[in-house]
This record gives structure tokens, C-alpha cells and sequence, in this order.
């Protein structure tokens, strides 16, 4: 049993690990840029996993291009999120009601209208930035008929921000980056399944 419960335990970690050595190998092919995008895509709009796990190894592996990695992974939740605000317009009861339900987070699409009434742009903004899950964000913009300008805007400004600053944090410190990666790997793998689980437990009961 203890056995059992530790492989549990070390299984995100183990699988992290993969991902990461796939990607540090893989992230020099000429497919890399195309898969970053579209996990950028997927997760706001439906996908689970944020395109941090691509983006981080990606430019660990080619500091030189830490610009243009950032740049894609903007572009590609950008757009992602104009699929999802598609979704929560015109797709909602067939397409975006279900991906709602499987996050069984319902409930709070109700208080996300709320929280746009108070406040769309900082509301948009706070999510694109932190581990909240965008893609419920993106549907609710939609759903309830926001301005799309301000998905836009809000989106360009926290997702940019977001994802030029960890791009621009692991340019600077370079090969430090990849060897406290390497160091503190499983600690790491933790942290980020809290801050995931964390986003959607922030959504669940704060909104």
C-alpha cells in the first residue's frame, strides 16, 4: 500500500519529467514553434495544462529565441481566446456547456458574469496572468456578450506580460535557469500541480 501511494505521488513528477526531456530534445526542430502555439490555443479555450510547460524548456534549450517563443505563445492564446469567447457566443449549450461541466465549475460561469459586471477588464486581465483557468474566462466573455475589445486588449496585456516575463527571466539568467531546472526538478513538478490545482480551486471558491 505505502509503495502504492508513493507511486501516486511521484507519478505528475514522472511525468513532468518526460514532458521535459522531450521537450528540451525537441524544442530545436522546426515543429517546436507549431506545438507551442497550439497548446497556447487549446489552453484557453478547453485544454487543461498551461503552454508554460512548452514555453520554459523551449527557451531554456534556445535562449536566443526567447522573444519569438513568448511572441507564439501570445499569439497562440490570443487566438485561442477568441475561440473561446466563439464558444461561449455561439456555441455554449453544445460546445461550451460541457467543457464547463467536465471542470464542474458551472456554478461560477454565474459569478464570472458578475465579476465582468464589476469589472471586465481586471478580471480578464487577473486570470490571463495567474494559474486561474483562462478558458472559463474566455467561454464567460462570450456568454455574456462582452465587448470583444476588451477580451482583446485585456488578453494582449496579461498573456504578453505573462509570458515575456518568464521568457525574459530565463533569457537573462541563462544556463543558471537549466541547472536549477535540473536541481530542483521534483520540487518544481510539485509546485506546479499546486499552482494548477490552485487556479482552479481560486475559481471554485472565490468567484
Amino acid at each position: 500500500m505505502k509503495n502504492y501511494l508513493i507511486s501516486i505521488a511521484y507519478f505528475p513528477i514522472k511525468t513532468f519529467r518526460r514532458l521535459y526531456n522531450w521537450t528540451m530534445n525537441w524544442s530545436r526542430t522546426r515543429k517546436a514553434p507549431y506545438a507551442l502555439f497550439i497548446i497556447a490555443f487549446c489552453e484557453s479555450s478547453f485544454f487543461p495544462i498551461p503552454p508554460d510547460v512548452l514555453l520554459i524548456p523551449m527557451v531554456a534549450a534556445n535562449i536566443k529565441k526567447w522573444w519569438r517563443n513568448a511572441l507564439i505563445c501570445t499569439l497562440g492564446s490570443i487566438i485561442g481566446a477568441l475561440f473561446g469567447y466563439l464558444i461561449g457566443w455561439a456555441f455554449y449549450e453544445s460546445v461550451g456547456k460541457p467543457i464547463v461541466d467536465f471542470y464542474n465549475l458551472h456554478a461560477q460561469m454565474q459569478a464570472i458574469g458578475q465579476k465582468y459586471a464589476e469589472n471586465a477588464f481586471w478580471t480578464i486581465f487577473i486570470a490571463a496572468f495567474t494559474p486561474i483557468p483562462y478558458k472559463l474566462i474566455t467561454i464567460a466573455a462570450g456568454l455574456f456578450g462582452l465587448p470583444i475589445y476588451v477580451l482583446i486588449i485585456a488578453s494582449v496585456i496579461g498573456r504578453g506580460t505573462r509570458f515575456f516575463i518568464v521568457s525574459g527571466l530565463i533569457r537573462i539568467f541563462g544556463e543558471r535557469v537549466v541547472k536549477f531546472i535540473e536541481k530542483y526538478f521534483d520540487w518544481l513538478s510539485i509546485a506546479f500541480v499546486v499552482l494548477l490545482v490552485g487556479g482552479f480551486l481560486v475559481i471554485k471558491y472565490v468567484f
